[in-house]
């Protein structure tokens, strides 16, 4: 019946009350402190949720965040729950009824009964509705229907898709919103509450508010099926803090009871264990396809801001956390008019036809193989052949792969070889290179020392012949000079031994002869005198 499907996470809502009046006289400290529209801090520690709503909040904001997109999901064939969770006197029943006629006080029931037909009422001409509506509360984990109070033990049963119903509960055809609030203001008459020190109207039960809506085509006969579960969980108590005595007492603990196997179902859920102990409770039996099958649920969680109440806020927040992880799997309820149901039927004909001749095909080749048939036979007989052809391929393939390692390897150690080879005469080509460009430079060197050389040995050349002739020059007056000291010298020595003779023998006549000899000599030396 399920045409589409989709998964999504149970949507966690917080939401926080004012202080009360018995908290302002207490002068209980407020501890919660808001941030942003996800988060909630409490002693330093933050809880993160779909959206947390702080006290100053208003029932119209809390319906248009949570709820109002619910509605059209139930009238598009998806089931729904919205269920409220918190200790006693944290704001579930003002959450989920509030002022049931008060305009602004209005909780989240009333405003779905008004919202659905709205929707009904924009919708296609051509849609046919039937809405019905049943109330009913799980009373000492006993079913008590609200609607006829004779029934008061009323049991769960599972449909033939294997979910979960009450059976017997009273249902209620309404066709205004005004009619659904009539049933609602019956139902609520007759619910069980009781005074305790925390509530002055404590809910002593679990009330759950179904609202089933049918629709088709009158055209293409169509039909759409949504339920949508109101719930309003009585509040967890510590009987310390409540002051239960008696018959309150005895409800207490059947309420703590039952909160506490839905604690278990959403912690087995979360832990994603195999076995999940619905039927632990009816609450949990009857929430079964709301808590992980095929539904679209929404979960407020109620909390007190006050200081008093730190240990049970910090629990209810934790079992936020913990139902935040669970995945449905939602899928539109969708009945099949009878053309579908034909050409399902035709569809599964066909397939159950392709069924039974693969089942005479392999019934046939199971009586071949029971019976040894000649062709089997030989069929393995060729099997064996091939296999033998297989092991020999493998041998000459192993062998071949063998050669072709060997041939690898040898030419790996060739192609290394080229390598090095190729980098020697790199090298080599290199250095010639180097030396060829060497050579050109050395040749020129000595092609410009040879030209120098040249130019030196014909200055020297030039130089040595210049140096020639003037020795020659030197020499030839050298040997004049020589001889012209010796005439002189020989002159002299004569003058001189005629002065010595003349002095000698004192045959000095006359001053005058004498003066004229030494005239004479002096004059002579003079003329002759020359550089040596």
């Amino acid at each position: 019946m399920a045409d589409v499907s989709a998964e999504c996470n149970i949507r966690v809502l917080c939401r926080f009350r004012p202080l009360n009046h018995s908290e302002i006289l207490r002068g209980d400290k407020y501890i919660p402190t808001f941030q942003g529209d996800d988060t909630v801090s409490i002693g330093g520690k933050p809880y993160v949720f779909d959206k947390v709503f702080p006290t100053n909040c208003t029932q119209e904001q809390v319906y248009n965040t949570c709820a109002k997109q619910i509605v059209k999901d139930v009238l598009g064939g998806y089931n729904g729950t919205i269920f409220a969770y918190g200790q006693t006197s944290s704001g579930k029943t003002y959450t989920m009824e509030g002022k049931l006629h008060d305009p602004d006080g209005r909780g989240i029931i009333p405003r779905i009964a008004e919202d659905i037909f709205n929707h009904i009422y924009t919708m296609d001409e051509n849609l046919e509705f039937h809405i019905k509506v049943s109330y009913f509360e799980i009373y000492m984990d006993k079913i008590r229907d609200l609607l006829d109070v004779s029934k008061t033990n009323l049991s769960v049963h599972e449909d033939k898709n294997r979910v979960p119903y009450v059976k017997g509960c009273t249902e209620r055809f309404v066709s205004s919103p005004e009619e659904v609030m009539d049933v609602i203001d019956e139902g609520k008459a007759n619910r069980h509450v009781a005074v305790t020190n925390m509530n002055e109207h404590s809910s002593r039960s679990h009330s759950i508010f179904l609202i089933n809506i049918k629709q088709e085509h009158v055209e293409t006969e169509q039909k759409l099926c949504g339920k949508l579960y109101l719930v309003d969980l009585a509040g967890s108590e510590k009987v310390s803090k409540t002051g239960a005595e008696g018959a309150v007492l005895d409800e207490a603990k059947n309420i703590n009871k039952s909160l506490s196997a839905l604690g278990n179902v959403i912690s087995a859920l979360a832990e994603g264990t195999t076995h999940v102990p619905y039927r632990d409770s009816k609450m949990t039996r009857i929430l079964q396809d709301s808590l992980g099958g095929n539904c679209r649920t929404t979960m407020f969680i109620c909390c007190s801001p006050s200081a008093f109440n730190d240990a049970e806020t910090k629990s209810t927040l934790m079992f936020g956390q913990r139902a935040k992880t669970i995945k449905n799997t939602a899928s539109v309820n969708l009945e099949l008019t009878a053309e579908q149901w034909k050409r399902k039927y035709e569809k599964e004909k066909e397939k159950n036809k392709n069924l039974k001749e693969n089942i005479q095909r392999l019934e046939a080749e199971l009586n071949r193989w029971h019976n040894g048939d000649d062709e089997i036979n030989l069929q393995c007989q060729l099997v064996e052949k091939l296999k033998e052809q297989m092991l020999d391929q493998e041998e000459l393939l192993a062998s071949s792969r063998g050669d072709g390692e060997r041939v690898q390897c040898e030419l790996s150690r060739l192609q290394a070889d080229n390598d090095s080879a190729k980098t020697e005469v790199k090298e080599v080509l290199q250095a010639l290179e180097e030396l060829a460009l060497n050579y050109d430079q050395k040749s020129q060197e000595a092609e410009d020392t040879r030209i120098h050389n040249r130019r030196l040995i014909e200055e020297l050349s030039h130089k040595t012949v210049h140096k020639l002739a003037l020795h020659y020059q030197k020499s030839l007056s050298t040997a004049h000079q020589r001889k012209r000291i010796t005439e002189v010298l020989n002159t002299l020595m004569k003058d001189l031994n005629d002065f010595s003779f003349i002095l000698g023998n004192g045959e000095l006549r006359l001053v005058s002869e004498f003066q004229f000899v030494a005239v004479r000599t002096f004059n002579k030396m003079k003329i002759s005198s020359f550089p040596v």
